[in-house]
């Protein structure tokens, strides 16, 4: 059930009155950060209020903050495997190339994933998915959604012997998270949400082979 406003969108009005009687979001009235904790829990009800119900604008902010999170992390991994670090210059460090090398290789794989996502719900030829403005509310969803990508600092920063399991908890994290914000968005099972989310991996590994085996150093 979609929430917009603070009247349901399956409601419909019969005489002047509403025929559902079924509450409106009860999250226009819980404290943000209750609503926060129900987002990192992933319930469906937390991710109506947050896309419908919030003027919230920072989807390219957000994901440009990701991807450069995602770029340092395999930046920072790029200059242990060197051994080649100099931690008096870090001025050098920003300005090394390798860095950019990275984000870009991260916007890539960010961008084909989307891509094919998107392929595959277009596939499906679902009817929540017809006009301009349901893709962009999906494409602000998925974006706003991999705000999981930001744990990645901390989990570098903290540096133990789990990195790796930390690692890829937070990428899981960020798939359940893309998954529920499609279920949500176009009111989908949770099924197709997945199924469009592993065309995506796919096409994404895909395009970076593709790139490999033209000698791009992917």
């Amino acid at each position: 059930m979609f929430y917009k406003g603070s009247q349901c969108v399956n409601c419909s009005v019969k005489g002047g009155e509403k025929s559902c009687q079924k509450p409106v979001d009860k999250y226009i009235e819980y404290d943000p950060v209750i609503i926060l904790i129900n987002a990192i829990l992933c319930k469906a009800q937390a991710y109506r209020h947050i896309l419908f119900n919030t003027k919230i604008n920072i989807h390219g902010k957000l994901c440009i903050f990701c991807l450069l999170c995602e770029a340092y992390l395999r930046w920072l991994q790029l200059q242990d495997s060197s051994q080649n670090t100099d931690p008096d210059d870090l001025i050098r460090y920003a300005k090394e190339w390798d860095f950019y090398r990275m984000f870009g290789i991260a916007s890539l794989e960010q961008t084909s994933f989307l891509v094919g996502i998107f392929i595959t719900l277009w596939w499906m030829r679902l009817e929540m998915l017809k006009t301009k403005s349901d893709f962009i509310l999906l494409l602000k969803a998925l974006l706003l959604s991999s705000y999981g990508k930001l744990l990645l600092i901390p989990a570098v920063i903290w540096e133990h012997d789990y990195t790796p399991l930390c690692l890829a908890f937070i990428k899981v994290f960020v798939l359940i998270s893309n998954s529920q914000a499609i279920r949500v968005t176009l009111n989908l099972n949770r099924m197709l949400p997945w199924l469009a989310i592993f065309f995506g991996l796919i096409f994404e590994n895909g395009v970076v082979c593709l790139f490999k085996k033209m000698g791009w150093d992917v």
